[in-house]
């Protein structure tokens, strides 16, 4: 019986300490999170943003359907893409991922 009494005194100081040390652990997983997945993202989605409001005409360009081609005419909501002599597509600019220059110079 003493053992069993024992047992119960231990144990209940344990698991007092154990709640603040669980709630400090989630709160740094919360922070290691944000600094590598979320703030990162949002970095990423606002240079997006920064990129398609700055398209110009002459500007080459990739779509997010693996498109490339050159920026003919730049309107509120869409672009007119030339992909080839004389065939050219009206493309939302939220389609518009890449700036393709950067990739052919990376290239060669």
């Amino acid at each position: 019986m003493n053992f069993l009494v024992f047992l119960q005194t231990n144990a209940a100081p344990a698991s007092t300490g154990g709640n603040w040390s669980f709630l400090i652990m989630m709160g740094l997983i919360f922070v290691v999170m944000y600094f590598f997945m979320i703030r990162p993202q949002q970095k990423k989605q606002k240079e997006l943003v920064k990129f398609r409001s700055s398209l110009a005409k002459g500007d080459k360009v990739i779509t997010m359907g693996g498109i490339y081609g050159v920026i003919v005419e730049v309107k509120e909501q869409y672009v007119l893409v030339e992909v080839d002599n004389n065939v050219k597509l009206r493309v939302d600019k939220g389609s518009i991922v890449k700036d393709s220059s950067d990739i052919q110079a990376a290239g060669k």
